[in-house]
């Protein structure tokens, strides 16, 4: 049996623990997060809440200690440190200052805190609030603490809201490599005065081949580099060697082997600009190259990939506070590889393939952290081919998004669709799924989204771990409402936890086998199963084995579950059929089959004409005890009365069906209602009903305005 990832929570920390025979979901990281609201405080707690728009919801945890003035927060160090990062905020248009203590004694050396970089607004897309409330803001202690001792913030003339401190044991600065041609021999300023440049593309020039060396220090750019292509920039340590610039390689092509690590670019983007190419990369790196060891920071995306970029690796990054993207494969990307990253407080999709113009192909997202994207999903796959997402940890998904997407949602032509095999293995969701204001009901935890066309893919998702999700674990939806299958998945060996309404939330047409996925703490009902548009057709679960915990189903489509509800008992007057997928083995032009459960007695299905017998079918959802049926025809009398012999059947499964009540003529006149009561015998119990017709006086056709399916008699 596939084993999946354990999530350990205990003091605040955050970490996916995994056994030997599974990688740990996340990044390597050289840093140890605590979060506030664990340790003590002379401040107030906030949250948890999930409310978009609120200072709690999008926090890590959903929980942050709010300082006045005075007021302070007492940190343990978990680690041996000499650098801390906070994540924080502090109200709209205010600046201020944390002071830090260690071990009760005030440094000299104090963090800046600034709203400048928050309370982002994006007005042109449907769904979104001000959002991106936090920031993070880091410090060399200029000593070392050891495991124990005491940190302390103090918010010193402003409120501060302190969410999370990352405390790490930075390294020295990097010696300069022999050969390489440092930036200030070109006139570079490190003291970040003076416009450098120009410096970094004479150094770019005369190191073709071999290595820029960026030496401790700050450096301003203020236009974006170009041209760059077969050569390394290398910094002394991304907390020694800073660059000062909102976009710093902007260019279409490269014949590639570029190389840059080791030192930070931080920008100074304040509002989301989406023609403006705020990026750390902008463009193309060309084939064969890398980015590590990165700190980028207040950009509106770290990398926006075009053109060629074949077998390029991200790794060992850190991306925070991006208005947009972290990163995002835009098209041809071809076996590139991007893992170990960790990313924060990101605008949109933290990591995102989108197929546009040509498929992303043999490319992947692989042991990445990514926490609190505040306006989209953690990992976001739109189209491509041969995709894998494989032992990431997602947390704290906030506004329209889900922690993991897999997608055929195209935005713009031409995309390319999913295809070949996705596989989505071993990744651990924390806290992910929110509610879509533009659905007005939520996203899940991980979501496969038939958006824009069916997903033709095999889809295959594995030793998943699904950890205090809001709404829902599983969602299967076409999120254009236009009811596209979603279908060739298979989910095995998933742990669900604690999720706040179902196991599985199905929305559209198609069908998905599960297999060993175990259920705890299930807030409502185990599946919602119901497709829209209603009688677009229905979602197939299969059961491969080995489930448990979550064989309930919610039983009223016409409502949502909410968070920790459970099934609420039954309206015995209920009509079991209303709003359930529904088929039939033919229809006559825009009478489609779903016309006789949408709730309207004016609208009908009506079967194919002059080709009796002619069956209708809807799937209840579960197995139900059925006492009555009423038939309806629409109550207008323009139409004429009429018999239809109608035979009723039943099965628990859709594939046996077995008489429930024989071939019998029921009486339709527009003088009594046009109705007919059907009563079905004690005992029977069925999940799909079938009516087949086999005579009607009236018209030589099946037709049905209503079918109303009751528990009484």
């Amino acid at each position: 049996m596939p084993i999946s990832l354990p999530v350990a929570l205990a003091a605040g920390l955050l970490t996916a623990a995994a056994p030997t025979s599974h990688a740990a979901a996340g990044a390597t990281l050289p840093f140890t997060s605590v979060e506030a609201e664990s340790a003590p405080t002379t401040g107030t707690k906030i949250g948890p809440d999930h409310t978009q728009g609120t200072l709690a919801s999008e926090a890590s945890g959903r929980q942050a200690v709010r300082l006045a003035a005075g007021r302070r927060v007492d940190f343990t160090a978990p680690r041996a440190a000499n650098a801390l990062n906070v994540a924080y905020s502090v109200p709209d248009g205010q600046t201020g200052t944390l002071n830090v203590y260690v071990n009760g004694t005030k440094l000299a050396r104090t963090i800046p805190v600034t709203s400048k970089y928050s309370y982002v607004d994006t007005g042109w897309i449907p769904g979104a609030k001000t959002h991106h409330f936090y920031d993070n803001a880091r410090l060399l202690l200029g000593q070392n603490v050891q495991a124990g001792d005491k940190v302390a913030l103090e918010a010193a003339n402003a409120e501060v809201t302190v969410d999370v401190a990352d405390f790490e044991q930075v390294a020295g600065a990097a010696g300069q490599p022999a050969g390489s041609v440092s930036v200030t021999s070109k006139g570079a300023d490190p003291g970040g005065q003076g416009d450098s440049t120009q410096a970094f593309r004479d150094a770019i020039a005369a190191a073709q081949g071999g290595v820029v060396w960026i030496p401790p220090g700050e450096y301003r750019l203020t236009s974006s580099l170009s041209g760059v292509q077969n050569v390394t920039l290398q910094g002394a340590g991304n907390w020694h060697s800073i660059v000062r610039t909102s976009r710093f390689i902007d260019q279409s092509s490269s014949s590639g082997g570029v190389h840059i690590k080791d030192f930070a670019v931080i920008g100074e983007v304040t509002e989301r600009v989406d023609s403006h190419p705020d990026n750390f990369v902008n463009g193309s790196l060309g084939p064969n190259s890398s980015v590590s060891g990165m700190w980028l920071q207040h950009l509106k995306v770290g990398l926006w990939l075009m053109g060629d970029n074949d077998n390029l690796v991200v790794e060992n990054n850190r991306f925070l506070d991006m208005t947009a993207d972290g990163l995002n494969l835009n098209g041809n990307a071809r076996g590139v590889r991007v893992r170990h990253n960790f990313l924060r407080n990101q605008g949109d999709d933290a990591l995102a393939m989108w197929s546009l113009y040509a498929p992303d192909t043999n490319s992947s997202f692989e042991n990445n952290t990514i926490t609190q994207p505040n306006l989209a999903n953690g990992i976001a796959i739109y189209g491509g081919t041969d995709i894998t997402v494989k032992d990431n940890l997602i947390s704290d998904t906030n506004a329209l998004g889900s922690g993991i997407a897999i997608s055929n949602q195209k935005f713009l032509d031409p995309f390319h669709p999913l295809s070949g095999t996705i596989t989505v293995d071993g990744n651990t969701l924390v806290r992910t799924g929110a509610m879509n204001p533009n659905w007005n009901h939520p996203m899940g935890a991980l979501r496969v989204d038939s958006y824009d066309s069916a997903i033709e893919a095999n889809v295959r998702i594995t030793d998943t771990t699904i950890t205090d999700s809001p709404y829902s674990a599983f969602e299967f939806v076409s999120g254009s409402g236009r009811g596209f299958a979603a279908k060739n998945i298979t989910v095995e060996g998933a742990t669900v936890r604690d999720t706040g309404t179902v196991v599985v939330q199905a929305e559209t047409q198609g069908a998905a086998t599960f297999r060993n996925v175990t259920a705890t703490g299930v807030g409502a009902a185990g599946v919602y199963n119901c497709p829209y548009p209603s009688g677009s057709g229905t979602f197939n679960l299969t059961d491969g084995g080995g489930n448990s915990g979550w064989n309930s189903t919610w039983s009223d489509c016409s409502t949502w579950p909410q968070p920790g509800q459970g099934i609420p008992d039954p309206d015995p007057n209920r009509n079991l059929a209303k709003g359930r997928p529904a088929t039939a083995t033919g229809s006559q032009e825009v009478y489609t089959p779903g016309k006789a459960v949408d709730g309207d007695a004016n609208t009908y299905w009506e079967s194919t004409n002059n080709a009796f017998p002619q069956s209708w079918t809807v799937d209840l959802g579960s197995p139900e005890a059925v006492r009555r049926l009423v038939l309806k025809l629409p109550p207008s009398s323009a139409w004429g009365a009429r018999t239809q012999t109608v035979t009723v059947q039943g099965s628990t499964d859709g594939s046996t069906y077995s008489t429930v009540v024989g071939a019998t003529g029921y009486r339709f006149d527009p003088a009594t209602g046009n109705t007919a009561t059907v009563s079905l015998p004690d005992g029977t119990s069925l999940r799909y009903l079938r009516l087949s017709v086999s005579a009607n006086t009236g018209w030589p056709a099946g037709q049905f305005s209503e079918v109303e399916a009751y528990p009484t008699s």
